[in-house]
């Protein structure tokens, strides 16, 4: 039978009975469904009953599963086109998606190329850019080359590392700073002091409260005294809708710890372009998405040869720094109470008539704390 008999209809919300037949499709072929979607198709028999289906995060399709009893029908081609469709109006052109690893080569021939996969996680990311990843890491070397050549004493090897002591070292940060405060300055001034050269990867996509723009600022005007930092915008590639979207939404475990684990894999590649012998986080015990992810991170690093070190968070009046409770105060009008918490800079954007939207979509928020 032609899948040109079957309806592809979006789900909604309150399609309560076509949402349990996804769920049970996707659990009768061993996917686990993801709470982060924020587009969900189902393909329908003359029956009524859900036989294939696929939904959307972002720029990424995701879970998608075509019925045992309808496979080699072609029903999951016209699931993806549905999917690359609807993505496109609405101005996504550059798409990933996860599938299984069986799947990776059926995705291959519809034009999607792997990235990168986690055999234990059965996982596997692709994009529908061939070179998208290659050109990604070509940018990353080519940003990090300028700034080496001048940083580094006319003895240092090849790949701008010198002999002997913490020359050896090369950092890495990657660092959402949503907005930036004394604890981001704290974990940059760790790094450099176990490090000459830095990369400080500023998650790039417009998923917080603080605009990407602002919060890239607020970085750079936070470290400007400090030597040694390569600046890369992080891209599709760190910490984003197509890698970690849990990082910005509630997820249950299973989903954080095969997304963490897959933007771990992700960094290893990164840090073999950019000889990154080290990588630092921030301890965030309030934070179950940042505890899960610095424990992936601490196992997997190892063993691509990347450190972790995970940092002790700066106090201040016996409380651990955190951008939440920066958000909190601005939240609830108390401006001045982010003083201690914050550098000057930061605390100057944001008591000038420039953050007045900023504030605004902050205290309109019903919950600005990390997950």
């Amino acid at each position: 039978m032609s899948d040109t008999s079957y309806s592809i209809t979006s789900v909604g919300p309150s399609d309560h009975y076509i949402r349990a037949e996804v769920d049970a499709l996707l659990e009768q072929e061993g996917i686990h469904r993801d709470r982060n979607l924020d587009y969900t198709a189902a393909m329908l028999d003359d029956d009524y009953h859900v036989i294939a289906t696929g939904s959307c995060f972002g720029n990424t399709l995701r879970c998608m599963a075509v019925s045992s009893a309808h496979q080699g029908e072609s029903l999951m081609n016209a699931i993806v086109s549905h999917l690359v469709e609807y993505q496109y109006s609405r101005g996504n052109y550059h798409l990933f998606l996860y599938t299984k690893c069986d799947s990776a080569r059926f995705f291959g021939s519809l034009g999607f190329s792997e990235i990168t996969r986690v055999p234990e996680e059965n996982i596997v990311f692709m994009e529908n850019k061939r070179t998208g990843f290659h050109d990604y890491l070509a940018r990353l070397a080519k940003e990090s080359a300028a700034v080496l050549e001048a940083l580094q004493p006319a003895e240092a090897n090849a790949d701008g590392r010198s002999r002997g002591g913490k020359d050896t070292r090369i950092g890495a940060i990657v660092m959402n700073a949503n907005p930036f405060t004394l604890g981001h300055r704290y974990l940059v001034e760790k790094a450099m002091e176990a490090c000459a050269v830095l990369h400080l990867f500023m998650v790039s996509e417009d998923a917080s409260l603080v605009p990407f723009s602002v919060r890239r600022q607020l970085i750079l005007d936070g470290t400007k005294d400090i030597p040694g930092i390569i600046y890369h915008d992080a891209g599709s590639y760190i910490i984003s809708s197509a890698t970690f979207p849990a990082y910005f939404q509630k997820g249950d475990n299973a989903v954080i710890r095969s997304q963490a684990g897959l933007d771990a894999k992700i960094f290893t590649e990164i840090a073999a372009t950019l000889h990154i012998t080290d990588r630092f986080v921030g301890d965030e015990p309030t934070s179950l998405v940042t505890g899960i992810y610095n424990e992936i991170l601490s196992t997997e690093l190892p063993k691509a040869g990347v450190t972790c070190h995970i940092i002790p968070r700066k106090e201040s009046d016996g409380k651990a720094i955190s951008a939440s409770t920066v958000r909190q105060y601005m939240h609830d009008g108390k401006l001045e109470a982010i003083r201690p918490l914050v550098p000057d800079t930061t605390y100057r954007y944001f008591t000038s008539p420039e953050a007045a939207s900023v504030l605004e979509k902050i205290r309109a928020a019903e919950d600005v704390v990390h997950y």
